[in-house]
């Protein structure tokens, strides 16, 4: 909305999207006939329009309804060639009216390549009305709907239910997409009797049919692979070779005799092994006899040696009792009438003198 007092508000048409009034000033200003286009889906409408003071004229007007009322057209009027022949009419109605020039008005509609305001263009040009165009935008080999049968071609030799469905309207009339080209050229020829002494440029040329393409081979049917049950995987542990150790010659000697030698020498070595066994046992035995029979005679002669240490002798009594002598002190023989006292025992009882 409005900020200030200086906001102005936009035309209505202008609102609506229907009128470019800068770029309509420029043409009304130039003083010539405009061309107005306006295609819609089901149908095409061309005018040459004159501006006036009081208000714009239409000079000629043309609809592609026309074409079915009063020329025969049975397939749909939204196509292109169905808009070629509405600016045929178009065109030479303005002939007839006086007017050889005009200048192309197609409002807010984008200028695309092959569009229908283009083709309605192209009927224009061709009744003899000069219109300033470049022949870039015009698609001569469109005109007569070739594309149209082409297409057909294509989905008949596939597909049949969108074949139906994309021509239920020409084959309702009783048109052949196919043969489109054909019906093109006879409703053209009706459109130009009808103008006495009407010339008009050539019919447009066929375009060239496009090379046919290579089918691909059917794929072969793709066999289903029976289910696998996926069982987890175990991390990879790397392996070092470990070097074998290295065997002497008497060694290899040994690895290399067979298993039944082996198992022959195993078996003989434990026979001998059970053989030594046996003959240490009787050794043994035969060595602890003498023995017992030893320690019986020992038996009692212990006894007496008991009693002889329970008697202490006088002899060693005597040395126990002796005085340590000094270190240093010169070492003296005893004299010998003491030693010889002590020698001499006294005899016993019972005992001779000698």
């Amino acid at each position: 909305m409005a900020n200030s007092s200086n906001y102005r508000v936009q035309l209505r048409r202008r609102r609506e999207g229907k009128t470019d009034y800068q770029a309509r000033k420029a043409l009304v200003i130039s003083g010539r006939p405009r061309l107005v286009t306006r295609p819609s889906i089901k149908n095409s409408t061309a005018q040459i329009i004159i501006a006036k003071p009081i208000g714009d004229q239409t000079v000629a007007a043309a609809n592609s309804r026309e074409l079915i009322k009063k020329y025969g057209w049975k397939a749909p009027t939204g196509n292109i060639p169905a808009a070629y022949l509405t600016g045929l009419l178009c065109g030479l109605k303005a002939k007839a009216a006086g007017i050889d020039s005009a200048i192309l008005d197609i409002g807010l509609i984008t200028p695309t390549k092959g569009a229908k305001i283009f083709a309605l263009l192209h009927g224009v040009v061709d009744a003899g009305v000069e219109v300033p165009h470049g022949n870039e935008k015009i698609v001569a080999g469109r005109s007569k709907g070739d594309h149209i049968a082409q297409y057909a071609k294509e989905l008949s030799a596939d597909e049949d239910e969108v074949y139906a469905a994309k021509f239920s309207k020409y084959t309702a009339e009783g048109v052949a997409p196919e043969g489109i080209a054909d019906h093109f050229s006879k409703v053209r020829a009706a459109i130009v009797a009808s103008f006495k002494g009407a010339q008009v440029a050539p019919e447009p040329q066929s375009a060239p049919e496009p090379k046919a393409k290579l089918k691909a081979a059917p794929k072969p049917e793709a066999k289903v692979a029976p289910k696998v049950e996926v069982v987890p995987v175990a991390p990879k542990v790397e392996v070092k070779a470990v070097e074998a150790p290295k065997v002497s010659e008497s060694e290899a000697e040994v690895k290399a005799i067979p298993a039944s030698k082996v198992e022959a020498k195993a078996s003989k070595v434990e026979v001998a092994k059970s053989e030594a066994k046996v003959a240490k046992e009787k050794a043994s035995k035969a060595e602890e006899e003498p023995k017992k029979a030893s320690k019986a005679k020992v038996a009692p002669a212990k006894e007496t040696s008991k009693k002889a240490e329970k008697v202490p002798d006088k002899a060693k009594v005597t040395k126990d009792k002796a005085p340590v002598k000094e270190k240093g002190a010169s070492k003296k023989k005893p004299p010998a009438k003491k030693a010889s006292a002590k020698a001499v025992a006294k005899p016993k009882k019972g005992e001779k003198k000698e």
